[in-house]
């Protein structure tokens, strides 16, 4: 008979006792332990809820509704993870660590709850869109009453509907408590019990101590016969994790500069357009039925407009710390993501309701209405300035001297673009009209700004003088804001973010200014009108718009009539969806 003889290498010795290993921790551990979680570990692929204790029971269907309804309707997606404790670490690093493990990206918060102490954290990116007072608000309102009184799927569905709310503008409610389990998962293997572990610490290091003996020796043994006296350095290939939510690579200051005037110019034409387009959604289907966008454009606005004054502190104080600019910089960003996240989340409901496609002869006949009457007005416009040359000097009318003839350019693109919606009709192409129609509205809304313009400006040339100082004053400054208000929003396309901030400035004093300030306020607001209006002109004397197939873009380029990108018309919403219409 033929002996079969087995040689056991390195490898197959380290095999043997990892077996080994295995095999005795097996014997000394008791049978079903409950699951532990305590390091920050991996979230389950097929949800969104890791509940390592059994804290949900029943209503893990409840929270994954909850979850669901957030992401669905405001693109936030929420991951909760349920632990029996964080491991002698705080929550927020836990979470943070957690959170970096698993590739959590910036629109991707996590919700981490440790049962046994009944504490909680919450981990979400820089550029979430959440500011640190909403989250707090959200942790204290709605999280925090459900942890205390064992709510574990009252904490879930308490932050999802808070962020919910965040989001819509509306108050964050606290959950309606439903206690569950004190210590859900209590009765299995912790780490703090000796009596369990003990046996099973000590056998595996000796188990394991053998192997480090057996595997250096046969490292050792084959680095000789190779001709190798010393190992290489072994160099780490991960980062900690938790790292790079804690510590992430800071964006150079010139750079954070140029992103957060990126925001603020992009914030304020979403803004902008989305105004303009509730006026005729609300012209429509009346003001009822638009007041949730109203509120939303509101929102964006509030938010804007503390981003701008946080602009304006920095580009009047020369503060030389960077952490001091750097936190400045960052809260604009946060404040205009905040502002486009709310806009966007609004967007798809928004369309459902003007139908552009599906109500398209009804809006093209209301949007036809518009440029016959505002063809007399821009009429208007351009006779009242002839008359007025007659006896005013030019520096008086200079302000609005071009305004009759691009309120013309307007109308015409205007014009144009109802003829092709009309012909797009005829021949069944809904998508087509859409599209014009929509280029037609924004340019029929910057037309009738540019003729009101004009009016406004005679008007104030002709008007006798205001009772008192502070009242002359007031209507000066209301005159030279309202000026470069129109300017900036009819060449917006050209315009850069230190003209619209101090615009914005100028606006919030004038705003701002009571009896008692007036006489200081608005002599500041006027002047800082005037250099906003300045700096607007310049960038416009400088724009160079890409080659265009027809020379009539060029004016609903500057405008912001259609976008750089497509030629497209942009649309109620934020950054990220305004210009839906072309998908």
């Amino acid at each position: 008979m033929t002996r079969l003889s087995w040689r056991y290498g390195p490898e197959a010795r380290s095999w043997a006792l990892v077996s080994a290993v295995l095999a005795l921790c097996a014997l000394l551990l008791p049978p079903a332990p409950a699951a532990r979680a305590d390091t920050p570990l991996d979230l389950e692929a097929a949800g969104r809820v890791t509940d390592t204790v059994g804290a949900l029971a029943r209503r893990r269907v409840q929270v994954d509704a909850a979850i669901d309804r957030l992401r669905t309707t405001h693109h936030v997606q929420l991951y909760v993870t349920y632990v029996h404790d964080f491991s002698g670490r705080t929550g927020r690093t836990w979470a943070d660590a957690t959170a970096d493990r698993n590739g959590l990206g910036p629109h991707d918060i996590l919700l981490a709850v440790a049962t046994n102490p009944r504490r909680f954290a919450v981990s979400a990116d820089a550029e979430s869109g959440f500011r640190k007072d909403q989250l707090a608000l959200v942790e204290g309102t709605a999280i925090a009453p459900a942890v205390q009184a064992h709510d574990w799927a009252g904490a879930a569905i308490g932050a999802a509907d808070g962020y919910a709310a965040v989001l819509s503008g509306e108050p964050v409610r606290p959950p309606v408590i439903r206690p569950g389990r004190s210590d859900p998962g209590g009765d299995g293997l912790v780490p703090g019990r000796r009596s369990t572990w003990l046996p099973v610490a000590g056998g595996a290091a000796a188990c394991l101590g053998a192997l480090y003996l057996c595997t250096r020796r046969g490292r050792a043994a084959r680095r000789r016969r190779a001709g190798v006296t010393r190992d290489r350095p072994v160099l780490a290939t991960t980062t900690e994790p938790g790292l790079a939510r804690l510590a992430q690579p800071l964006t150079p200051l010139p750079d954070l500069e140029e992103e957060a005037a990126r925001d603020l110019v992009g914030t304020d034409d979403a803004v902008h357009t989305s105004t303009e387009e509730i006026l005729f959604a609300t012209a429509q289907l009346g003001e009822r039925a638009t007041r949730r966008f109203a509120e939303a454009v509101a929102y964006a606005r509030d938010e804007l407009a503390v981003a701008f004054r946080l602009r304006q502190r920095l580009d009047e104080t020369a503060y030389e710390d960077e952490d001091v600019r750097r936190h400045a910089l960052d809260e604009i960003c946060s404040r205009c993501t905040s502002a486009n996240r709310r806009l966007d989340a609004e967007s798809e409901a928004f369309d459902r309701l003007r139908g552009l496609k599906v109500n398209a002869a009804l809006i093209l006949d209301g949007a036809e209405t518009v440029a016959r009457a505002l063809e007399p007005r821009v009429s208007a416009a351009e006779a009242v300035l002839t008359a007025l040359a007659q006896c005013r000097a030019g520096p008086a009318l200079e302000p609005v001297a071009t305004h009759p003839a691009e309120a013309r350019d307007r109308l015409a693109v205007a014009e144009a673009a109802l003829a092709e919606a009309r012909s797009a009709l005829l021949v069944g192409s809904p998508r087509r009209a859409a599209l014009s129609l929509r280029t037609a509205e924004a340019a029929l809304s910057q037309a009738h700004v540019l003729a009101g313009a004009v009016l406004r400006h005679t008007h104030g040339l002709t008007a006798g003088p205001a009772p008192g100082p502070a009242a002359r004053a007031v209507r000066a400054a209301r005159g030279e804001v309202a000026a470069a208000r129109d300017y900036i929003a009819t060449h917006r396309g050209a315009v850069g973010c230190r003209a619209r901030t101090l615009l914005a400035e100028a606006r919030h004093l004038l705003a701002a200014a009571t009896e008692a300030t007036a006489l200081t306020a608005a002599p500041r607001a006027r002047d800082l009108a005037r250099t906003a209006r300045s700096l607007a002109e310049d960038d416009v004397a400088a724009y160079a718009p890409p080659v265009l197939p027809y020379p009539t873009l060029r004016g609903a380029l500057l405008g912001g009539v259609v976008l750089a990108t497509e030629l497209l018309p942009p649309t109620f919403g934020g950054v990220g969806t305004r210009g839906r219409l072309g998908d």
